[in-house]
């Protein structure tokens, strides 16, 4: 084996490594008596704050924002459906030679929302024969189809939630 060298002794090695003296403090250790930041201890004198942690929330006696607000109140129904509404007007506009229109050429167009079961509303008026198939009707939309020459086929409302 080689002898060390004069400028092997010279390498810096990593167990010699140790932070510069004065740069690592301990911390001090706040209410451990008068000598060594006892009394009181970094919370400043008297007070709620001084004597013990105050909850969250707490206002000072004031009524708490969580009190002074209203109350939830009413029902949400979990088995409401929401429908994709599709005007008469749409409907003109989107098939003027008329013809089939099923929920899905509703959804392809952006006429309706993917996901959603379609309901068609009576708002507008339609002057070309359609044969709509959708989830549901409104009475004025069904009428006016119907005297415009077309017809409505009501789809089960199964099929447009296993389409989402």
């Amino acid at each position: 084996m080689p002898e060390n060298t004069a400028a092997d002794s010279n390498v810096l090695k990593v167990h010699d490594l140790r932070p510069a003296r004065g740069s690592k403090k301990s911390r001090t250790r706040v209410g451990r008596g008068e000598a060594s930041k006892g009394k009181t201890a970094g919370r400043g004198t008297k007070g709620t704050k001084a004597r013990y942690q105050v909850r969250a929330g707490f206002e000072g006696g004031q009524l708490p924002l969580y009190m002074r607000l209203p109350k939830l109140r009413g029902f949400k129904n979990p088995f409401r459906v929401e429908y994709s509404p599709v005007n008469l007007t749409k409907l003109g506009e989107m098939f003027p030679e008329g013809g089939t229109v099923s929920a899905d050429d509703l959804i392809a167009k952006g006429a309706a929302r993917k996901g959603r079961p379609v309901k068609v509303l009576g708002s507008g008026e339609i002057s070309v024969a359609v044969a709509v198939k959708a989830h549901a009707f409104s009475a004025s939309a069904e009428d006016k189809i119907k005297a415009a020459g077309g017809s409505t086929e009501q789809l089960p409302l199964k099929a447009a939630s296993k389409q989402a």
